[in-house]
């Protein structure tokens, strides 16, 4: 039996003993892990270090090393993580249904735990203990697959945490992290249908295809993010400065950073430079189209392709349209199925952008920023879902269930 094997056949053990935990207790460890991790924050602040270390000295983007690094406050926020779900409502044993049938017949539909969740992410830590904190309160077993760019912080975090599950009484094993960082073994992971139930990758676009093209065990599909913002006719153009500097520069390494930028021709000429003059401040580069460079001298000429990307940096394209329709037609052809906001006092025009753009999240006069499940109030999440099925945006601890149902009869047989 190979180690992925061994791995695989630990997990699945695990759940089961996992899943027969109460609320209470899958509660309680998790506040036994949350203080844990809070107690080492020195420790993993070392292994981090010494992560961001290496990704200097590889010349990783500003971007990417602001998705690596940790910070005692975001060590916290981790920790503020596990205890928010803790308040939350344990999905397993909900019933979704209950009827009962001609026959007599009562049936029962009823949340249950998927089993051992798989997941393969890239550079960011605290994904460590978000994805643990959610797959555990839902009832089930999880095993990591971390980029090689964080394996002494992933290792680190998982360390401490498995440690808090052993205290509890609990098997360390429900929560196992892969620091083999041969792609070899990615590629073995993805075909573990055996023992791993779902497959979740959250990261890049080159990720997320490969684990889509090559994983034999269900895949839910995380999205890369170019998210959009929709300055609307009838904007409240202080706003609209307001959440696009909000949107774009709060943090640019995030899947809900808003990477593009739709202003209506009626607003141009007032908007633009206001904004411009807030981005250039934030050394924001601007990529716009010819109406865009009208305005503003500095913007460089947008390509096709800046419509469509997702930068993860100080960059931002930004396109001009006569209409909302001719928005949403754009922000459809161009947008990730992630998150989309217009700015608007119009709401006709709201109404029509909410039902017409195609993604997991619209926002009307907010930032894309607060798609996460711990502002959604969900508590950390996993990742947010592009796809429709079986989940879609932030996916949080219903979405990592299943449900069966219960039947119950007294002698029925089906002629």
């Amino acid at each position: 039996m190979t180690d992925l094997e061994l791995m695989g056949k630990k997990a699945a053990e695990a759940k089961y003993r996992v899943q027969e935990l109460s609320a209470r207790e899958k509660d309680h460890a998790l506040l036994a892990a949350a203080e844990a991790l809070t107690a080492n924050t020195d420790k993993i602040l070392q292994a981090n270090a010494l992560d961001i270390a290496a990704g200097e000295a590889a010349g990783m983007r500003e971007g990417l090393l602001d998705r690596l690094r940790l910070t005692p406050e975001r060590i916290r926020a981790m920790a503020e993580g596990l205890e928010q779900i803790t308040a939350l409502p344990d999905p397993v044993g909900e019933v979704m249904e209950r009827f009962t049938r001609p026959n007599g017949l009562e049936i029962e539909k009823r949340r249950v735990p998927i089993g051992v969740i798989g997941i393969i992410y890239e550079s960011r830590p605290n994904v460590t203990a978000d994805a643990f904190g959610l797959c555990f309160k839902a009832g089930n077993a999880v095993i990591l697959k971390g980029g090689s760019d964080a394996l002494r912080s992933n290792t680190a975090v998982a360390e401490v945490l498995r440690k808090a599950l052993g205290a509890e009484g609990i098997p360390e094993d429900a929560l196992q992290l892969i620091t083999d960082t041969q792609r070899s073994v990615t590629a073995a992971f993805m075909k573990l249908d055996r023992y791993v139930d779902l497959l979740i990758p959250r990261g890049g676009a080159g990720l997320i295809r490969s684990v889509l093209e090559n994983s034999t065990i269900p895949v839910i599909e995380t999205g890369t993010g170019n998210c959009h913002i929709y300055v609307d006719r009838a904007a409240d153009l202080t706003m609209a400065v307001n959440i696009t500097i909000n949107a774009k520069t709060q943090r640019i390494g995030v899947c809900n950073a808003c990477e593009s930028l739709v202003v209506h021709e009626s607003v141009r000429e007032r908007f633009l430079p206001v904004l411009a003059e807030a981005l250039r401040a934030r050394k924001v580069e601007m990529r716009g189209d010819e109406r865009v460079r009208e305005i503003l001298a500095d913007a460089k000429a947008a390509e096709e392709e800046d419509y469509g990307k997702e930068y993860l940096d100080y960059i931002i394209s930004m396109k001009t349209v006569d209409s909302v329709e001719e928005a949403i037609a754009h922000i459809n052809r161009y947008n990730t199925g992630h998150s989309e906001a217009i700015i608007t006092e119009d709401p006709k025009a709201a109404e029509k952008f909410l039902n017409g753009v195609d993604a997991a999240c619209v926002y009307v006069n907010a930032s894309t920023r607060f798609t996460d499940g711990f502002e959604f109030g969900f508590g950390a999440e996993i990742g947010i879902s592009t796809q429709k099925l079986h989940a879609r945006g932030p996916m949080g601890l219903k979405e990592l269930t299943s449900y069966k149902y219960a039947v119950r009869g007294n002698g029925q047989i089906r002629s």
